[in-house]
């Protein structure tokens, strides 16, 4: 009984980092055409990590954590937030959410790369053949010509660039750190400290900050939305699933996520989609399954014996 409620809570989890996840740059598009983006992300994750508090109290799960444990909070949400999310946020004033989301399809290559470098683990056959395929997928959207004549989005694409690495590396960091093993607490950490360092990061810049009753309503509906679905109920998944799977695993989320933000995109920005498009979110989700596959090549099968 375990073993299957454990499974259940893996494919939900899944769910939350695929689908959710891949709604949030539709929300984060829309709002950022409205607010300053550090400011934006600062509320977010301010607002999401108190909830959380909130809601453990009433639980009566102890927010108690060591001095270590809220150092690598601390550092993970900077991994992941503060820089990972909110200069993607920052980046969407210069491109479509759609592309956004695509080019950050790449990032299950870094992870792969990074785990080659520092941790000297062998990269495997079919993971290899899910990568290729998923750079092919990339390139055959960014490829096109209505995006690379843009001369605003190359800067987006340089920014959303560093976000990857962040997230990647983030990603490996999580996985052998000492964090709270409550999940809903870790995620609760993560995200209030990372508001915070965001919140710091929006006076630097210098950025106009505003309350939320003189936000539109289609923005007051994308923050709350990004409030519970995006950073509670999702976030809580990848840190539950970064602990429980291997991080390659779950940076295929990468690979669903742009398939979700282009078809949103599509139906609520009036984002185009193409017939290139249609292709290469095909080939994306190809290397979603080689990703994620445990069998072994044929070819590769003889090598072994």
């Amino acid at each position: 009984m375990g073993r299957s409620s454990n499974s259940a809570l893996v494919i939900l989890a899944f769910f939350a980092i695929y689908f959710i996840w891949g709604s949030t740059y539709l929300l984060n598009k829309v709002a950022v055409m409205e607010l300053e983006p550090f400011m934006l992300a600062s509320f977010r994750f301010v607002t999401a990590g108190l909830l959380i508090f909130v809601i453990t109290k009433f639980m009566k799960i102890p927010l108690t954590i060591s001095k270590k444990q809220l150092l690598n909070t601390i550092l993970a949400g900077i991994f992941f937030l503060s820089f990972g999310n909110g200069v993607v946020v920052w980046a969407l004033k210069y491109v479509d959410s759609g592309f956004a989301a695509l080019e950050i399809s790449a990032q299950p290559l870094i992870i792969l790369l990074l785990m080659r470098m520092l941790q000297g683990k062998k990269i495997q056959p079919m993971s290899l053949i899910g990568v290729v395929l998923g750079i092919i997928g990339i390139y055959l959207l960014v490829s096109q010509k209505q995006i690379i004549t843009r001369e605003e989005s190359i800067t987006g694409m340089i920014m959303i660039f560093f976000c990857m690495l962040s997230w990647a590396y983030g990603s490996l960091f999580v996985a052998r750190a000492d964090l709270p093993t409550n999940y809903f607490v870790n995620t609760g950490y993560q995200m209030f400290t990372a508001g915070i360092t965001l919140a710091l990061m929006s006076l630097a810049f210098g950025e106009e900050w505003s309350s939320p009753l003189d936000w539109s309503g289609k923005v007051q509906w994308s923050m709350a939305l990004l409030v519970v679905f995006g950073s509670i109920v999702a976030f809580t998944s990848f840190n539950f699933l970064l602990k429980t799977v291997s991080p390659e695993k779950v940076a295929t989320s990468t690979y669903v996520n742009p398939i979700v933000a282009m078809l949103l995109g599509w139906y609520f920005l009036k984002e185009q989609i193409t017939v290139q498009s249609v292709l290469a979110a095909t080939i994306l989700l190809t290397g979603v399954y080689f990703i994620n596959t445990k069998k072994t090549l044929a070819i590769f099968e003889r090598f072994k014996r």
